[in-house]
């Protein structure tokens, strides 16, 4: 299984399969989407949001579906839900952003 497959995706491999569904072009990683997308202060459903994980700066990404959860995926647990008062992504996190 590799990045652009469901059953194991990476974070940014799971954004562009939705983007892609949506006729949506946007950058491969993490970091070139922290860069083409622009800052919200307000979360809506859809936006981006991002997070410090294995190395400084934006490392990994998610899509906000409302509520204080988000959807992503990780090569070993693959899509899944999450919330961002989880004690691991609030203290990861780094901003919401959007594609304009």
């Amino acid at each position: 299984m590799g990045r652009y497959d469901p059953g194991g995706f990476d974070c940014s491999g799971f954004i562009q399969y939705v983007f892609q569904a949506h006729n949506v072009t946007a950058p491969r990683t993490v970091s070139d989407m922290w860069n083409f997308t622009s800052p919200v202060n307000d979360r809506s459903i859809g936006d981006l949001v991002f997070f410090e994980t294995y190395k400084p700066g934006p490392s990994h990404m998610g899509v906000y579906i409302g509520n204080g959860q988000f959807i992503h995926a990780g090569t070993s647990t693959g899509v899944t839900t999450a919330s961002l008062d989880d004690n691991y992504w609030e203290k990861r996190y780094i901003g919401t952003r959007r594609i304009q």
